[in-house]
């Protein structure tokens, strides 16, 4: 029986499906017996899977980051889902192998921002195209365009917020529509916010190595994605003749100052009003799409999530009304 979605999973739930492997990892078990860890994954969620028979030869079929065909069948163990692998290889991608006439999509494996990336990357361009400023404007036209290859699929980051196919897009587009919002209530510079909302974690194109799965490269970590943002921002500005240096300035800022505070990984705490309402909107942004995505991902009927570590705390899914 080909297996649902992974957020479809029950306990019980037993056949073979198409998934990719985010995570593996050889254990040894209380009774000192190696076992496989895995996290596999598809558009819809991820599960914790385990191989105990035949570890040896089935670890050899398949590396993580791979997509693989899996059967087993998911058991419960101390309340959580856990998929119990009996056979797993990895997936012949060609384009006329059997797994393909079996049924084999990438984009089905994928978990991927909940709007199209055509969409996003309308709405970016309209975003810059408002700038009123037109070094502002001239920077980030020739930044989003040196870069939309990578702009249009990036995660936000590898683990933590918008850790998905195009997350990258929605989290600064969600933080430009806030922050300009924020900006007009508080009387602050819409341009300078709007720009900062857009180029703040543009060094995570550096920072961060995206394929199927999202690793850090050698400069994400020895340099950081702030950084690494602030000099390409730096450097884009050199190359716009006449660019205001006290302008550069304050896009710079805005860079290395969004974590909000040193402790937090920020170089320098926010000095301007608009610095200050771009850290907390990051923060916002960031804050919110974990809380609704471990609010969606709560597979219980229970009125309150399972404790989130991260969030350091149960979560609420309403009364239904």
């Amino acid at each position: 029986m080909r297996l649902p979605g992974i957020s479809a999973f029950g306990a019980n739930t037993a056949g073979w499906g198409y998934f990719l492997c985010t995570d593996k990892a050889l254990r040894t078990g209380r009774t000192g017996e190696n076992y496989l860890s895995l996290t596999l994954a598809d558009a819809t969620g991820d599960v914790a899977g385990r191989v105990f028979e035949n570890v040896e030869r089935l670890s050899e079929e398949f590396d993580a980051g791979e997509f693989v065909k899996v059967q087993g069948r998911v058991n419960v163990f101390n309340g959580r889902m856990q998929f119990h692998v009996e056979s797993i290889r990895r997936v012949m991608t060609g384009p006329d192998s059997q797994d393909r006439r079996d049924g084999f999509r990438e984009e089905l494996l994928l978990a991927s921002a909940p709007r199209p990336i055509d969409d996003m990357w309308a709405e970016l361009q309209r975003t810059i195209a408002d700038i009123g400023d037109p070094y502002l404007r001239e920077l980030l036209t020739a930044i989003t365009s040196a870069h939309e290859a990578d702009l249009r699929i990036w995660p936000a980051a590898r683990a933590v917020h918008h850790a998905y196919r195009g997350g990258f897009l929605e989290h600064i587009l969600s933080m430009a529509r806030a922050g300009r919002l924020l900006a007009d209530l508080y009387g602050a510079n819409v341009d300078l916010v709007v720009t900062g909302a857009l180029l703040h974690d543009i060094g995570k194109l550096q920072e961060l190595e995206y394929g199927t799965t999202t690793t850090y490269t050698r400069d994400g970590n020895l340099i950081g994605h702030i950084t690494l943002g602030a000099i390409l921002v730096h450097d884009a500005c050199r190359a716009i003749p006449e660019f205001p240096e006290s302008l550069r300035s304050h896009v710079l800022h805005l860079i290395a100052s969004h974590h909000g505070q040193r402790e937090h990984g920020s170089p320098v705490e926010p000095l301007s009003l608009e610095a200050f309402i771009l850290a907390s909107v990051d923060e916002l942004d960031a804050r919110v799409n974990q809380i609704k995505r471990a609010i969606g991902g709560d597979e219980s009927s229970a009125e309150f999530t399972a404790y989130h570590s991260r969030l350091g705390r149960v979560l609420w899914k309403g009364d239904g009304s």
